[in-house]
């Protein structure tokens, strides 16, 4: 079948990536090329086969010159539930996790918003739909190239109950944890998480350089509770699927036996 043609050309193309074959920089077999080596291919099976690997970060087509091998990626591992968790709250797990990996994390000040909360949120943090929330918005890096996207939203009583340093545009040194504890008593001790995949929207697109289409990205949303069961927090996170890899880690346990990206059954 045509459909299955060009998908069985595109993983035979990944392969020989993947072995060093083309290296990265070099550029593809052209067109025709591709076409004769493939058993006369039609065209059009080919420039599936291509769009295909352009969808999974693999190659990048230049007008004129022809499609190009990328730069290989190994994923970044992402610690869901570390306990002990570092100090500093979120980015300092990131951090955490970074360093482990011998990479570098940084991340850009917040980007403070005040708005009405959307149907999931208001849900999420038990509020009437259409209350003010606030949120604080960071876009993370690591090794300079864009990682993730997270937003978090916390209920507007918090700023005119005295914890106003939630409308700074800047980094919470202690962390937001700290800071909540601090001035308004407030404790996370338990987190409800959920993880979805599903297609980039067009800004995800554009700050993770994910090409053309077929890219995923991975959702990781967290509500945070007091001892009360009352939600205090709701995160956002979005990760480009290419470049991440989600631990989920449980108590005590020694350091994961599994390289970047390698899953155990493989």
């Amino acid at each position: 079948m045509a459909g299955a043609r060009y998908r069985d050309i595109a993983d035979d193309l990944a392969r020989r990536i993947g072995e060093g074959e083309f290296a990265a920089g070099e550029r593809l077999p052209t067109e025709e090329q591709l076409m004769a080596g493939y058993d006369n291919a039609s065209r059009n099976t080919v420039r599936e086969a291509v769009k295909i690997l352009k969808s999974r970060g693999l190659v990048q087509t230049t007008q004129g010159r022809g499609t190009f091998v990328l730069e290989g990626t190994v994923p970044t591992t992402v610690t869901l539930v570390s306990l002990p968790l570092p100090s500093g709250g979120g980015d300092a797990a990131r951090r955490f996790d970074a360093r482990l990996e011998d990479h570098a994390f940084e991340s850009t000040d917040p980007r403070v918003e005040i708005q009405r909360s959307s149907p999931g949120v208001a849900a999420a943090l038990a509020l009437p739909e259409g209350s003010r929330v606030v949120l604080r918005h960071q876009e993370r890096f690591v090794d300079g190239r864009p990682w993730s996207l997270q937003t978090t939203y916390y209920p507007m009583e918090y700023v005119t109950r005295g914890a106003d340093r939630l409308l700074d545009d800047e980094e919470i040194p202690e962390g937001v944890f700290a800071y909540l504890k601090e001035t308004l008593g407030l404790e996370q001790v338990a987190h409800r998480d959920r993880v979805t995949a599903r297609p980039p929207d067009a800004n995800e697109t554009a700050f993770f350089s994910l090409h053309d289409t077929g890219g995923v990205v991975i959702v990781h949303d967290r509500v945070g509770y007091d001892p009360g069961r009352t939600p205090i927090r709701c995160t956002c996170t979005v990760y480009p699927a290419d470049r991440n890899q989600l631990d989920l880690v449980i108590g005590a346990v020694p350091p994961s036996p599994w390289a970047p990206g390698r899953a155990a059954s493989r």
